[in-house]
């Protein structure tokens, strides 16, 4: 269920596996388990800390695409992901997003 892979994919946001985690998102949505709020931002952090900021990027969308509501821990993670690539223009255009 969404719980159990949320917890996977956290575990391996801690552990630096961002390919496995994205690998449990696309079983999720293979297994028609549904996939959260908490499912995408694990996701997207997974993803910034392997250094991945374009596969975050792709998951928010993806996220939006989905009609996930986002909340500010996700939106922090995609910011965070495209900060840390040198990607300000992103990072802005996304905060301007959450500000309204």
């Amino acid at each position: 269920d969404t719980i159990s892979f949320n917890a996977a994919i956290s575990a391996c946001q801690k552990c630096g596996e961002w390919e496995k985690a994205l690998q449990l998102t696309s079983v999720m949505s293979q297994s028609k388990v549904e996939l959260d709020a908490v499912t995408f931002g694990a996701a997207i952090s997974a993803c910034k800390t392997g250094g991945q900021w374009e596969q975050g990027l792709q998951l928010f969308w993806k996220m939006e695409q989905s009609n996930v509501k986002f909340d500010t821990f996700t939106y922090n993670a995609v910011i965070s992901n495209c900060e840390q690539a040198g990607e300000w223009e992103k990072a802005t255009r996304l905060f301007g997003g959450l500000m309204g």
